[in-house]
């Protein structure tokens, strides 16, 4: 196993924690904002170690280069959907209060 396996291995093994976690906490966390405060180490951190555990392991190259875009459009997509999510559910919650 070389060096750069056993990277991308730890990588993958984080993200997917931060994965997992973040699943269970929407399972376990009642309310929408708790839900969704619990999404941004999935969005922020998860996804985008998952694709960086596969660029490491890929090596250098093009492909390597268009996962780690992947990453980053993750992580600041998950990040504005959160928001966006977020504040739907405020007017939601404006318009059922009224």
């Amino acid at each position: 196993m070389t060096v750069r396996h056993f990277l991308a291995l730890v990588l993958l093994g984080a993200g997917t924690a931060a994965l997992l976690l973040a699943a269970l906490a929407l399972v376990v966390l009642p309310g929408p904002y708790l839900r969704l405060h619990a999404l941004s180490p999935a969005a922020v951190l998860g996804a985008p170690l998952v694709a960086l555990a596969l660029a490491v392991d890929t090596g250098p190259g093009r492909a390597a280069v268009k996962l780690l875009v992947i990453g980053l459009l993750l992580a600041v997509g998950g990040t504005i959907t959160t928001m966006a999510v977020a504040r739907t559910t405020v007017h939601a919650e404006r318009r059922t209060e009224r």
